[in-house]
Formats: C-alpha cells, structure tokens, sequence
C-alpha cells in the first residue's frame, strides 16, 4: 500500500490567515499530523506540506487513506513514521488542496477510516415512479491499514418501493469491521411524490377559481333587476353638473307688467 514518501516540516504559526494565503502563494499548505510524537508526548502537530509532493505520494487510485513514509523536519530532530492521509480539504473553485490531515499509525495495528460508498444498478421500485434517497455516502470502518478498502459497491437493482438497505446489509471483505451503527439506513426506495402534488396543484386551482367567481357574485345586481333606481325624492330632470363644472342657465325670467 505504501506508494510513495513524503516530508513535511513542522509549522509554527497556527490560526493565522495570512501565513497560510502566503504558503498557498508557495505551493504549500497548513495540515496537522496526528498521533505524532512531540516533546516525548503524543499530540496533534501542526506541519507544513507541499502539494506537489502530497500528490506524488498519494496511491493516484486510493488517495485518502494512502499510507506514506512520512519524515517531519523543523522539530528537535527529525522523525520518521508511517502516516494514513486521512482527509484533505479542497477548494470549491479552484479545486486545489486547501488542507490536509494526517495520523501516525503501527502499520500492524487497526485504525478507524472512513470509507466512500458506490451505489450501482437501477431500483426495481423505479419503474412505478419510486425514488432513491441516498441517506450516507460514507461508512466509517477499523481494520488494518493493509485491508482498508479503496471503496465499498452496493447494488440498489433488488429495491422495491418503501425497501431500505441498512448498514448491517452492506457487503464487507475480510479483515474490516465496521463502526457506523449497524441499524441505520444507507439508501432508500421512496414512494413517488406525484399524486400528492397533483392534488395540491387542483387544490390550489380550485380556491384561485371561487375567489373571482365569488367576487363578481357580489358585484352584480340581483336576478331580473334593472338598473339602479334613482334616489329617492329625485325627479326625472337632468342630472346636476359635476361638482366643479358650470352650472345650468337659469331659466330666464319674464318681464314684469306694468
């Protein structure tokens, strides 16, 4: 499993954003070496390590969980060990290595890893509409570094509409045992959501549809009845003018007799 070596140098500066854009501009980044020896007392060690030789050592198949032949330079002397890549941080844009983390380990002894999950096959459940729902992608597994799988395969094919594969279901090769708790669920074939939104969508249709007809209800006058009847004590003359316009001529008056 050992494919390459690796040396990395002990960082002083922690938590500071600008040392760590300046080893970026380097083609450096910040990590920690867990379970190192430091001053005689095993602790998380902070380390700078080159990217380009990160990748050079890491199995180009594999990648986390690579064990390498690492040498940490920059302390009281220089320490040589065998480290498990545990997990690397990359970035969302750029896609680069940002972060990486790494334990010193007995080669002869059991670690915990976590390992990546593959679903092939297409659900029997899928051909009346059921959906796969994808619950984990990872397990978290103890075995020897030696026998840690590159991945673990599950056929989703068998599932039917409500089925679920729980983690006690998934296939194991010898040497590993896993941790993540055994009665939960890893993937699941759920019912289609179609006839419940085809409801809600009809539903909503048939309210949007009263609300106007109702309106217009209220608007139009009763069953057979003409139009508005005047006001009451109105005669039949002409309207008055509007408020702002002229008013009529008064009618004109007619000479007094003499």
């Amino acid at each position: 499993m050992e494919v390459g070596k690796l040396t990395v140098t002990v960082r002083s500066t922690i938590g500071h954003k600008g040392a760590a854009r300046a080893l970026r501009a380097q083609g450096k980044v910040p990590g920690v070496c867990y379970g190192a020896s430091v001053d005689g007392k095993i602790a998380p060690l902070p380390i700078i390590v080159d990217v380009k030789a990160l990748r050079a050592a890491l199995d180009p198949v594999r990648k986390q969980n690579t064990v390498i032949n690492l040498t940490i330079e920059g302390g009281a002397k220089p320490q040589s060990l065998h480290a498990l890549v545990k997990d690397f941080q990359i970035d969302g844009l750029r896609r680069e290595i940002r972060h990486v983390d790494l334990l010193a380990i007995d080669p002869n002894k059991e670690v915990l890893a976590d390992v990546p999950l593959e679903f092939i096959g297409k659900p029997k459940g899928a051909i009346d509409g059921g959906q796969i729902r994808i619950v984990m992608r990872k397990l978290e597994v103890r075995a020897k570094p030696s026998d840690i799988p590159i991945k673990l395969v599950i056929d989703v094919s068998p599932l039917e509409i409500g089925d679920v594969i729980h983690v006690s279901s998934v296939a194991l090769p010898a040497g590993v045992e896993v941790v993540t708790g055994r009665d939960h669920a890893v993937v699941t074939c759920a019912a289609p959501e179609a006839e419940e939104v085809v409801a809600t969508t009809e539903a909503v249709a048939a309210e949007g549809a009263a609300a106007p007809a109702a309106a217009g209800a209220a608007a139009a006058p009763a069953a057979g009845a003409k139009g508005a009847a005047p006001a009451a004590g109105a005669k039949d003359a002409k309207a008055a003018p509007a408020a702002g316009g002229k008013a009529a001529p008064a009618a004109a008056a007619k000479p007094a007799k003499k």
